[in-house]
């Protein structure tokens, strides 16, 4: 048997040191902590399949509008909660061109990356009405976002959409939603982690059963255009981002800078929010915030508490992104279609090492590469497998924290450049011989 680039006794003096009892229920910094200190204590560096953290530089246009602006005075001035004019302009532009819908700029409101996008929203779809007190996750998911409600104290439920593809998605969707306490819907497309992207016909039967119950449908688009199946770029014209608003008004997109912008340390993200939604009054709101409409509400009370606007110079930069992208003089989707080359080349390095892809079909038709997918090995548990590979020098994140309910890791593309492609390979070929 080959020595592993990591003995067992670093790993659990680590743990020991960091309070970690179950590797497997580790949040994702908790993985990116531990996996820090052991590389630390050894000097061996990790194929680290953890975060996604994006590799790609950011786009100059971004940078050089965010520099202009900062030169311009912009960081001695607080900006306005709702978001700086020409931001909010070209997010409602940019909706149309690539999702092909109407949304006003007034309800395209800057948010602290999409991780503060959800929390407001969470917030405020959970205080609309008393009696539809709990979200509903279709899972797996950004475990964060779970993490989120458990800070706040709010409910939910979830199930694995892994066997309600298709027209089943409907019947388990009103399973849920006919109980009458269900407040809003969550879900990521394409999908964190599984990588699944979810068909016109499966976002028309979640706008539909949404408006029968009169609940929200919160879409996270944090990998927008970044299934690369289709040729995505044509601002106005389709193929469009396939997405639910084409089929409710009972809608909100959250809508990142980090991956299809590669402006992830920005923190920097837009919350679109239908005119329908932004205009609505809710009594409980009221009560609980002391603003009625839903827009003023989530803006003057949720956003405005939390961190009172966005980085004054980051909304100049996202609002150059989104202009050239808009005006067709900056192909997004053109760099961050790297992901799904890196995808396709360690599928194939872990199946040949004798691994299998657990979310490998959209229905009929095989799963998109991208910036995520998921492996299992044999029958193992999510907890067996990822303390295996970390003795390989090798990490990411169990499915049992994203709501599945199939044994397996989240693998992440984005920290994976050529050189250490190469290292997993020779990890992967020491793990195959082993095992």
């Amino acid at each position: 048997m080959a020595n592993t680039p990591i003995c067992d006794t670093v790993i659990q003096e680590q743990c020991r040191k960091l309070g970690i009892n179950n590797i497997g229920k580790s949040t994702i910094r908790e993985i990116v902590g531990l996996v820090n200190c052991i590389e630390k204590e050894t000097g061996v560096k990790f194929v680290r399949m953890e975060m996604g953290v994006p590799s790609l530089k950011p786009p100059k246009v971004g940078t050089d509008a965010e520099i202009k602006a900062l030169n311009d005075g912009v960081a001695a001035i607080y900006p306005m909660v709702d978001g700086v004019p020409e931001l909010k302009k070209e997010a409602s532009r940019f909706v149309k061109n690539f999702i092909g819908v109407d949304i006003s700029p007034e309800c395209c409101i800057p948010t602290v990356g999409s991780m503060q996008g959800g929390y407001a929203t969470f917030l405020t779809c959970s205080n609309l009405d008393p009696q539809k007190d709990t979200a509903l996750f279709i899972d797996p998911g950004f475990p964060v976002q779970k993490q989120q409600f458990n800070v706040m104290g709010h409910k939910y439920e979830s199930f694995d959409v892994y066997d309600y593809r298709g027209e089943k998605l409907r019947e388990k969707l009103e399973s849920y939603l006919s109980k009458g306490n269900i407040n809003s819907i969550i879900y990521s497309n394409p999908n964190n982690p599984s990588w699944i992207c979810f068909t016109d016909d499966e976002l028309k039967i979640i706008a539909e059963v949404a408006d029968k119950y009169d609940a929200i449908v919160i879409e996270d688009l944090a990998y927008f255009r970044m299934d690369f199946r289709d040729d995505t770029y044509h601002p106005g014209f389709p193929p469009y981002q396939a997405s639910v608003a084409n089929y409710t008004d009972n809608y909100i997109l959250m809508i990142s800078g980090s991956k299809a912008f590669s402006y992830a340390g920005q923190r920097v993200a837009v919350v679109a929010i239908s005119d329908k939604v932004f205009h609505r009054n809710y009594p409980n709101l009221q009560k609980r915030f002391g603003r009625e409409q839903f827009g003023a509400t989530f803006v003057m009370r949720i956003i405005y508490a939390l961190s009172s606007g966005v980085c004054h110079s980051a909304q100049y930069g996202l609002a150059a992104m989104l202009k050239a992208a808009n005006d067709g003089t900056f192909n997004f989707i053109k760099d961050i279609e790297e992901y799904g080359k890196r995808a396709e080349k360690m599928k194939k390095l872990f199946v040949d090492a004798g691994f299998s892809i657990v979310y490998d079909k959209d229905i009929d038709k095989d799963l998109a590469d991208g910036f995520y997918f998921t492996i299992t090995y044999k029958d193992w548990t999510g907890d067996k497998l990822l303390e295996e590979l970390l003795h390989y020098g090798i990490s990411a994140i169990t499915l049992d924290n994203t709501g599945s309910k199939k044994y397996g890791l989240r693998a992440c593309v984005s920290q994976i450049t050529p050189d250490k492609m190469e290292l997993l390979e020779k990890r992967l070929e020491i793990y195959k011989q082993n095992h």
